[in-house]
């Protein structure tokens, strides 16, 4: 069976247009009945579902935000009773309530076949071996990946996450051909391999999937150089459903946002109207348990002209960028650490983990990088060492139009970890 859905994926633009318009006023309609929290909304901005008769007519309707999910914790925002959910799935809650997404049915189906659709489009076949290694608790990645690439009949380890060298050995004795993991745990699974002196040619992997965390074109190559395979950037959120959202496709240029399932916005993070870069806002088109009316991601990203030579036709967005809350103002210039990460990583002699270190010297504040080298720099001479801190010194100077002290360290410093690597330490807040 294949999962080249090419008639939903080919979609004219005008008939694309006219499904995700019949969506919007059905998901409208449906959370208008079924929402009490949408139906406030509605009657604070004197709408009706009846007022939405075009595509441009969505912007009438209030944002969503994730406040408004925790606010509503835990069921204040579901549409269906309790007895159709079949799926529970929450934040940590770290910094507050948590926000909990749940699933009916179909809803879970829906999410297999996005997620098989997104793993075929990489190359995954009914005869691969497939790793994921991701954490199976509230977390949706691994049980996303897992559903579509079952769906798909490729085998699945649910290797989770953590053990590194037992991860390569998985990799080895079962002749993994696909793994998914966070791009930054990935670099940490090179790292060990050359420990253990294993290289790409004695694995069979052929294809990576990675997400959950922003990441760069030159991570991306050292991914693929590292492993010997070709790695895909994909994106999701819990709140949409997980993993599943948009995927880059063999050309590598831009996400397909799947527009049968979501309808994408970018705004102005700050004044709410529409821009050519900025927030990610997501209608959701066919939920059932959970519909989300434009919710703010709090991602940043930017829509990508022109028609992919894919032949999809759904619209694509660039990498993200990073996170709203995540930009550094410093010195009143706005930097975001994968601006930072994709210069470093240019640098052949720097290793693959780095940290941003923000701090305050009087009423200014100051940024910095601490970098670990490759042990062939670590080891040469201190003339390399400082020729490397000043063209790094140069070269971030120049892309962030703001000064920047590098700290170059030993390999294998800096703390590494199996989820989202901690990318930012911010000294101002302790």
């Amino acid at each position: 069976m294949s999962f080249w859905d090419e008639k939903t994926e080919t979609m004219k633009p005008g008939a694309l247009e006219k499904l995700q318009l019949k969506r919007l006023k059905q998901v409208v309609s449906y959370c208008y009945s079924n929402v009490s929290f949408y139906r406030e909304k509605f009657r604070q901005a004197g709408i009706k579902p009846s007022d939405i008769k075009r595509l441009d007519d969505v912007e009438k309707i209030p944002y969503t935000t994730k406040r408004d999910l925790r606010d509503n914790y835990p069921f204040g925002m579901v549409a269906v009773p309790c007895s159709r959910i079949n799926r529970i799935h929450a934040s940590s809650g770290t910094t507050g309530k948590p926000t909990v997404v749940v699933y009916t049915r179909k809803d879970l189906d829906v999410w297999a076949d996005l997620m098989a659709r997104e793993l075929y489009m990489s190359g995954v076949r009914k005869k691969d071996t497939v790793q994921l290694i991701y954490n199976y608790a509230f977390f949706t990645g691994g049980f996303g990946f897992q559903q579509g690439a079952e769906k798909i009949g490729a085998a699945v380890i649910p290797a989770g996450v953590g053990n590194t060298r037992k991860q390569i050995q998985v990799m080895k004795d079962f002749n993994v051909s696909m793994f998914s993991s966070t791009p930054s745990y990935a670099l940490h699974l090179a790292e060990v391999m050359d420990e253990l002196n294993i290289k790409s040619g004695d694995l069979k992997l052929r294809v990576g999937v990675f997400g959950a965390e922003p990441w760069s074109e030159p991570m991306r190559k050292r991914i693929e150089k590292s492993f010997g395979i070709d790695a895909f950037d994909n994106y999701g959120l819990s709140e949409m459903c997980g993993p599943g959202v948009c995927m880059e496709c063999g050309e590598k240029d831009g996400m397909h946002v799947w527009g049968d399932h979501f309808l994408p916005e970018i705004v102005d993070p700050e004044s709410g109207e529409r821009a050519d870069g900025g927030e990610l806002v997501l209608t959701t088109l066919t939920k059932e348990a959970l519909p989300l009316l434009r919710y703010r991601t709090g991602d940043l990203t930017s829509f990508l002209d022109g028609v992919c030579s894919c032949g999809r036709t759904h619209r694509r967005i660039g990498r993200i960028k990073g996170r709203v809350d995540d930009m550094l103002i410093i010195r009143g210039v706005n930097v975001f650490p994968s601006h930072v990460e994709e210069i470093i990583m240019s640098f052949p002699e720097i290793g693959d983990s780095y940290q941003v270190i923000v701090s305050r010297e009087g009423q200014m504040d100051s940024l910095g990088v601490r970098i670990e080298v490759t042990p062939e720099i670590f080891t040469g001479s201190e003339v390399q060492l400082r020729d490397l801190r000043e063209r790094l010194g140069r070269e971030l100077c120049s892309g962030l139009d703001v000064s920047v002290d590098v700290e170059l360290v030993e390999p294998f410093t800096l703390e590494r970890s199996a989820g989202k690597a901690q990318r930012v330490v911010d000294l101002r807040k302790e």
